[in-house]
């Protein structure tokens, strides 16, 4: 069966983020939803050395060994990028309750990947508001109805790792249309290069790849995505995974030959 929240990759591509639809997701859930009153913001506090875009994601969908799957209907990797996971409910709030509401029936769960004590890229917290506030927009809600897991469950909870009220400030602003609009990557650099992100393939890859020192298959896949992002963290990018003009020249600047 496909369950109530069908909607969920298209309004959050209408809101100009990145979505990734994960296989079964319109048929995922523990069962439908009931009336939506609210979201509820997570980490999935996972601690990750190679820093990868939702290495959570495999859990989200299937569970754990103590809770079944999923886990939320949304995560939100480092990059930015929402997965859409299940359309359905999702074991993700728990006992608690926000603003007289309390139920997984009744809320849409975001684990946002991070591990609690590593901070927060800003192309990920820019999509986190985004995401909220087009959600909210969709089901005609307040932001006071977007909450923290710590808010809804205190006694038993600690995430996000972000102040909240300074995030429910920024969704009311791009919600009332006064937030600053993010500008776009470029598409190429002065040099002409195109900016590359998962997906990708060619010749420029390969230069990437051999700058990281990493097989040159001409593949931009999850392996390299990673090593883009530690490039990224080592010479203070932005660490997006994505090689725009900014990260051509870090790269451009380690390349021999």
């Amino acid at each position: 069966m496909a369950y109530k929240l069908v909607w969920l990759a298209q309004v959050l591509r209408g809101a100009g983020l990145k979505v990734a639809e994960q296989p079964g997701w319109l048929d995922r859930g523990r069962s439908e939803m009931g009336t939506v009153r609210g979201v509820v913001c997570h980490h999935t506090g996972v601690l990750d050395p190679d820093h990868a875009n939702m290495p959570t994601l495999r859990t989200l969908i299937m569970g754990r060994s103590d809770l079944p799957g999923p886990l939320s209907q949304l995560g939100l990797g480092r990059d930015g990028t929402y997965y859409v996971i299940a359309a359905g409910k999702a074991n993700h709030a728990g006992e608690g309750s926000w603003n007289g509401v309390s139920g997984n029936g009744s809320l849409i769960g975001i684990e946002g990947e991070n591990s609690g004590s590593e901070p927060w890229p800003e192309v990920q917290m820019d999509a986190y508001r985004r995401g909220v506030a087009a959600i909210l927009t969709k089901l005609e809600l307040d932001v006071g109805m977007c909450c923290g897991h710590r808010e809804y469950a205190p006694r038993r909870k600690t995430d996000p790792a972000f102040d909240m009220d300074e995030f429910r400030s920024g969704v009311r602003a791009i919600m009332q249309g006064t937030a600053a609009v993010r500008p776009l990557i470029p598409a190429m650099d002065d040099q002409q290069r195109s900016t590359l992100r998962r997906g990708d393939r060619g010749e420029l890859v390969r230069v990437v790849q051999e700058t990281l020192g990493l097989e040159r298959d001409g593949i931009y896949g999850p392996n390299t995505e990673a090593a883009v992002r530690r490039f990224q963290l080592e010479h203070e990018l932005v660490p997006d995974g994505i090689v725009g003009p900014m990260s051509w020249k870090a790269i451009t600047a380690g390349h021999v030959g």
